[in-house]
């Protein structure tokens, strides 16, 4: 068990980063005029968002099977509240790959300084998450 719970640490860290970092390219692609820089910034968001979306899929994976190995059906409180907010994260990675989609059409109506506010958003829903994990307040 200590080796799946390590691979899941693992792969939400590696997501997480993809989760932050994305929406920064986000912000910089809001600033750019030059044709070749956003060029540049939308090859690096797309492979950002496709490698960060599998490794979603490896921590979902691992986080189910240690959610099925420790607790099978009867899951603690703190523990619905966490699967809630994974799925908010979920939501929130999907979002970008939206919003990438309307980088690439040209279609962008938001600012870079909308995008630095956006970029929080999965913050403050991993911390809740680790408070959930560690604190297990209910």
């Amino acid at each position: 068990m200590l080796w799946i719970k390590a691979l899941h640490i693992f792969f939400v860290m590696a997501w997480m980063a993809g989760v932050f970092y994305l929406p920064r390219i986000f912000v910089n692609l809001a600033m750019e005029n030059n044709d070749v820089a956003t060029q540049r910034l939308l090859t690096m968001a797309r492979k950002l968002y496709r490698f960060s979306l599998w490794l979603s899929v490896f921590a979902v994976v691992f986080g189910a099977i240690l959610v099925y190995m420790q607790y099978g059906a009867h899951m603690p409180g703190w523990l619905h509240a966490k699967i809630f907010l994974v799925v908010l994260v979920i939501g929130y990675h999907h979002a970008c790959g939206s919003i990438l989609k309307k980088f690439e059409k040209g279609v962008n109506q938001r600012s870079h300084k909308w995008f630095r506010v956006f970029n929080e958003v999965p913050v403050f829903m991993l911390l809740a998450i680790l408070v959930l994990v560690v604190v297990k307040p209910f």
